[in-house]
């Protein structure tokens, strides 16, 4: 009963999101098919679905040798999709890259289900549901359809916060595990559990007041968190023959963490390089300083910190990574918390400059996804 209650308040945030993402994907085939493409390529097969699909029939171990001296593996994907993907497909006895396509669509409603439950929590019903509609109409939302590990890892990440706000460590330890078999950004979510505990411990020790629940569970949601990404990292460095080798594949893509520096670089060389590519950097530079915004607004709004510390580590890790830039907007997809702030305005404003905002953000949103997966580069 408490599941069908929570799914009928749910109902009309599931259903805006459906249909905002109905109509990015009916322009998508519009638009594929004017330009020569299949839709359905576009989404399943194509760029990192191709690897999840190599992960799912090969298992790991697979190089390929690029032309540019790269050596990329397939151990920089991490297994939770790829498992689904080959599961699924044993199952349904579909191909591994529709049984991902299948998996995403799933996993997107539960992701846009997770967000409504954070944010009605956190707020109200109304902000639950402007929440959802923003998430489901970002410029980059395409990729919540796509035989990608996003949406699976937003469904996992948003259920695990929830799991967190209303004190339920051990749920909430499972869902940061699985998290982080999914993406390596999944230690986000331990690191939201993990502060939000030590500041609990904290607070009950100078209140003199005994934790509740018991320290034991909230203990061992602390220890199950991270066993997931930590323990597939140290996998990959035994199969590598050593400690770091993670690194090292990821280093064979070309990607690595360095603070933000190689992001830097990219956005000096094109202020100072042709005009489109300073249009392109002024802009980039911009969609980053309004990422900045929602932190600081999110702070003074006094959001919970398991919100904050998940959206801060997320957007360190995107900005922070070196590699290919035009991903930048893609690895921010997960970090929903700083919506909050715009949709906790917009709940609260007249209903026609709800409505308004959200038609407009769905156009471009539709418009953009189309012409961004008609490209030559990878989202």
């Amino acid at each position: 009963m408490r599941i069908r209650s929570a799914a009928r308040l749910a109902a009309p945030a599931l259903a805006l999101f459906v249909a905002i993402r109905a109509l990015c994907l009916v322009t998508l085939v519009v638009w594929s098919r004017l330009a020569g493409h299949s839709a359905h390529e576009l989404l399943s097969r194509r760029w990192d679905s191709l690897w999840y699909v190599r992960v799912a029939d090969l298992g790991y171990g697979y190089t390929l040798h690029a032309p540019d001296g790269r050596d990329l593996s397939s151990m920089a994907f991490f297994p939770l999709y790829p498992w689904l993907e080959k599961a699924l497909s044993a199952v349904l006895f579909v191909s591994p890259a529709d049984a991902g396509l299948l998996i995403s669509a799933l996993a997107s409603v539960a992701a846009a289900w997770g967000l409504f439950a954070v944010a009605a929590h956190c707020y109200d019903r109304g902000t639950g549901v402007v929440l959802v509609g923003l998430w489901a109409a970002l410029p980059v939302g395409v990729v919540q359809s796509m035989a990608y590990s996003e949406s699976l890892f937003v469904a996992l990440a948003a259920w695990g916060l929830y799991a967190v706000l209303t004190g339920r460590w051990i749920v909430a330890g499972s869902l940061a595990c699985l998290a982080g078999l999914t993406r390596p950004v999944g230690l986000a979510v331990s690191a939201a559990l993990i502060v939000t505990a030590a500041l609990g411990a904290r607070e009950a020790r100078r209140t003199d007041r005994p934790t509740a629940p018991p320290a034991w569970r909230i203990l061992a949601g602390c220890v199950l968190a991270p066993l997931g990404a930590v323990g597939y990292i140290l996998w990959v460095g035994t199969r590598q023959g050593g400690l770091f080798g993670y690194l090292d594949v990821q280093a064979g893509w070309g990607n690595g963490f360095d603070g933000g520096l190689a992001f830097a670089r990219f956005l000096a060389d094109g202020l100072t390089g042709t005009p489109s590519a300073a249009l392109a950097a002024v802009i980039l530079l911009a969609l980053l300083l309004l990422a900045a915004w929602p932190h600081w607004i999110g702070a003074r709004q006094l959001q919970p910190p398991a919100l904050l510390v998940y959206s801060a580590v997320v957007t360190l890790l995107a900005v922070g990574a070196s590699g290919y830039f035009g991903s930048k907007p893609r690895l921010l997809l997960p970090a929903f918390p700083l919506l909050l702030p715009l949709a906790v305005v917009l709940a609260r404003s007249r209903p026609r400059v709800t409505y308004l905002t959200l038609t407009l953000m769905t156009v471009v949103a539709a418009a953009y996804g189309a012409f961004w997966l008609n490209g030559s580069g990878p989202p």
